[in-house]
């Protein structure tokens, strides 16, 4: 059964909420998740990260697992292996596991449950599986809950941005120079700025 995709509309009623542009939210989407919210064969996208799993459990299974709990960044694997690599992670401890995967469009980690509006661990991985619009909600309340990254994206500060969002490693990724150009792309599709009104945290000077 397919899952509910970004409309315009979605993309649009998003872009007022924060006090964007259009153009901003799909430059995120393209850099986070190009393929989009879920894998062809409908499983939601997730990038397990097997430093956050260390993290999360104390490196109690560094020696035993490395291949999934490691403190050093890295070893994403393939994306063929990433739900097995959850999988192998739940047995073990499934809440760490759920807290060391970054989910959706927006590629969120579950251990930012709560910053992006939900009360429970679990009610964040439903609505990541639910669909793209409920993967939407949760990056508008993402962003809305720090202060300095809503800032960023308004002001179209992507290194600011990638820091917050992203993490002190971004530069290695290029993640700003990449959101930059996406932007670009993305800003000759969606030129006028005219409907992004309703926001009160506008920078000064946005188009």
């Amino acid at each position: 059964m397919s899952k509910p995709l970004l409309t315009e509309d979605d993309y649009r009623l998003a872009a007022e909420s924060l006090g964007v542009g259009v153009a901003a939210i799909k430059a995120v989407c393209e850099v986070e998740a190009p393929k989009g919210g879920f894998f062809p064969d409908g499983q939601v996208r997730i990038l397990f990260e097997r430093h956050k799993f260390s993290q999360h459990t104390g490196g109690r299974y560094d020696k035993s697992h490395p291949g999934i709990s490691n403190p050093k960044w890295g070893g994403w694997g393939t994306e063929g292996q990433q739900h097995a690599r959850l999988a192998q992670a739940a047995a073990l401890d499934r809440d760490a596991a759920l807290k060391s995967a970054s989910w959706g469009k927006f590629q969120i980690l579950g251990e930012n449950f709560k910053q992006a509006g939900f009360g429970t661990l679990q009610g964040f991985i439903n609505a990541m599986h639910a669909g793209e619009p409920d993967q939407l909600e949760a990056f508008v309340n993402f962003v809305k809950a720090d202060a300095a990254m809503h800032k960023a994206l308004q002001a179209r500060n992507w290194a600011k941005f990638a820091r917050r969002y992203n993490g002190p490693k971004y530069a290695e990724n290029k993640y700003d120079v990449k959101l930059a150009a996406a932007y670009a792309k993305y800003l000759k599709q969606h030129p006028d700025f005219s409907n992004v009104i309703s926001s009160a945290n506008t920078v000064p000077g946005q188009p």
